[in-house]
């Protein structure tokens, strides 16, 4: 196997958590290193400080895949004035790409929260508030002869991929009439004549950042000189991206119960909770880093605990005796991150190592 470079890892990265699902105020990507460098070693990261840029030279890993970007905003200088700008400084001065999968990472199905769920035991998963206008509807016409290769590039492209259903289509007859001109060179029919053609209406959905592939696709398969299609953009919900993630216990516990068992699972030293809940804990609502913006959501879905980071002290007040929060803490609920990158990057790069970073980087400690 060829040794991969720096963009290499990026887009399988990308391809798992596509950089358009990441929020608006986010900076996921590469934000230091050459695209096209071979990868000597991976680290992987929760942050990625000056500390972690030293692990790596140490380690001779010449790229860092951290779940939070160093830069959120725009640097207008490189003076080493704070902590950021020396990070990034001593990344370009040892030629150490950084990597940040960020909130592009949290809306996806397979991602941060799903890592949480699985930790925590929950089954029946779904996303707790999954996200519009991400979808697209694709319709064009091809002659009946010709629909199957068609349909066959575009679901290779990734159209009419729907959650656990794949190849998804839809179909109607219909006649298509064109007359080629005498500049024309038609798959059917003669120049200057009308024609009336058999053809299929073919619709497929497909995620809105694959646009350009999708209608690459549909040209190059399609037989006809001219391809007639249209876009329509969806106001759906997609069930595979969004924030947070809701489901169930195989087997209803105490919350005081739960809730110890939650801090052993997730590593956490202390636990903010809300007043518990008479009721057995089945329904559990996750959401990694700060979550307080879906409590409303996970009151209505009915979860009965609610599991995430950061709330302020009058946001408890909002759970309003319906729902139990658990505040666990913005690193402690994201620090299996780092164990799906490696999962992830070692299935697909066997040929050399990842590493996990040994550097903490939790800004907060406690007595």
């Amino acid at each position: 196997m060829q040794t991969p470079n720096i963009n290499d890892v990026a887009t399988y990265l990308e391809s798992l958590a596509p950089r358009p699902y990441q929020e608006d105020y986010d900076n996921s990507g590469l934000i230091t290193g050459n695209p096209h460098a071979l990868v000597k070693g991976i680290l992987v990261s929760l942050d990625c400080t000056e500390a972690v840029v030293e692990e790596a030279k140490s380690m001779n890993c010449n790229l860092i895949v951290a779940h939070h970007p160093i830069v959120f905003k725009g640097l207008k200088k490189l003076t080493g004035g704070n902590y950021v700008e020396r990070t990034v400084i001593q990344a370009i001065k040892n030629d150490i790409g950084i990597y940040a999968i960020h909130t592009n990472l949290d809306n996806v199905e397979a991602g941060v929260n799903k890592r949480i769920a699985e930790k925590i035991g929950l089954v029946n998963t779904r996303i707790l508030k999954p996200k519009k206008d991400t979808l697209t509807k694709l319709v064009t016409f091809a002659p009946k002869a010709n629909v199957d290769t068609v349909l066959a590039a575009l679901h290779e492209a990734g159209a009419g991929q729907i959650g656990n259903y794949k190849n998804c289509s839809f179909r109607v007859e219909g006649i298509g009439t064109f007359q080629p001109s005498d500049a024309a060179q038609p798959h059917i029919g003669k120049q200057g004549q009308q024609e009336h053609v058999a053809e299929l209406r073919i619709e497929v959905i497909f995620p809105s950042h694959s646009e350009k592939t999708i209608v690459a696709a549909l040209k190059k398969s399609h037989p006809y000189e001219e391809v007639a299609y249209y876009l329509t953009k969806l106001e759906n919900e997609n069930q595979e991206v969004g924030a947070g993630m809701i489901g169930e216990l195989a087997t209803p516990e105490e919350p005081i119960a739960f809730l110890r068992r939650l801090k052993t699972q997730m590593q956490v030293g202390v636990v903010r909770h809300t007043s518990l809940l008479i009721r057995k804990i089945e329904r559990v609502a996750v959401c990694g880093g700060a979550g307080s913006f879906l409590l409303s959501e996970a009151i209505r879905q009915q979860a009965d605990i609610f599991v995430s980071a950061d709330f302020k002290y009058h946001e408890f007040f909002d759970a309003d005796g319906k729902i139990i929060v658990a505040d666990i803490g913005h690193y402690e609920s994201e620090q299996f991150t780092k164990e799906l990158l490696k999962d992830v990057l070692t299935e697909k790069f066997p040929t050399f190592a990842i590493n996990f970073s040994k550097t903490v980087t939790n800004p907060i400690s406690y007595l």
